[in-house]
């Protein structure tokens, strides 16, 4: 009995019959990002899946293909296998800063599906402000609305700056960063 437990070991998910080119992968606000999978002989004409959600048992299959080579498209996703060289590309466009989260890269078989985890992260914005000469010594803040009479400030150079959110000066060049993470 426990020789069969670990013969099927390897067909659980993370198994080496898949494997995530990169479990961690990024990419900016309004870009894309790809994330290839790539697995063993055998599984060529296996449906391919990319769902997202942190819990294997019930993530959210976003997009997948039918078993073939033809690219399948989903909303901002889409994923194409390459039978030949075994490995599907997934493709994530138009990022928000919602779409970072826990990935899986899948294939479909009856049973248990394989599948690897990948997570998702989404880069900073750098803003970099310039300003003239006799300024140096002002409050600088940002205010992502174009309304300034209306603006909630997100972060100054005095006072509390937003979580994970980062302000720079360089007063010698006369400017002022910030890096924007989204929550």
């Amino acid at each position: 009995m426990w020789l069969l437990s670990v013969l099927l070991l390897p067909v659980v998910q993370g198994s080496p019959a898949l494997m995530a080119v990169s479990d961690a992968v990024s990419g900016p606000v309004r870009g894309s990002l790809t994330v290839q999978c790539r697995y063993e002989p055998g599984w060529e004409t296996y449906n391919k899946w990319w769902c997202q959600g942190a819990e294997w048992k019930s993530c959210h299959i976003l997009v997948q293909t039918d078993g073939s080579e033809r690219e399948a498209k989903g909303d901002r996703v889409s994923i194409k296998d390459n039978q030949e060289l075994r490995v599907f590309t997934v493709t994530m466009e138009e990022l928000r800063w919602n779409s970072a989260d826990t990935y899986w890269c899948g294939i479909e078989r009856s049973g248990t599906d394989l599948g690897v985890e990948v997570k998702v992260t989404i880069d900073p914005v750098i803003v970099q402000c310039h300003y003239g000469p006799g300024w140096e010594t002002f409050v600088k803040s940002w205010c992502p609305d174009a309304d300034l009479n209306s603006c909630a400030i997100l972060v100054q150079t005095t006072g509390s700056q937003l979580k994970k959110n980062q302000l720079s000066i360089d007063q010698k060049k006369q400017t002022f960063s910030m890096a924007i993470w989204g929550d």
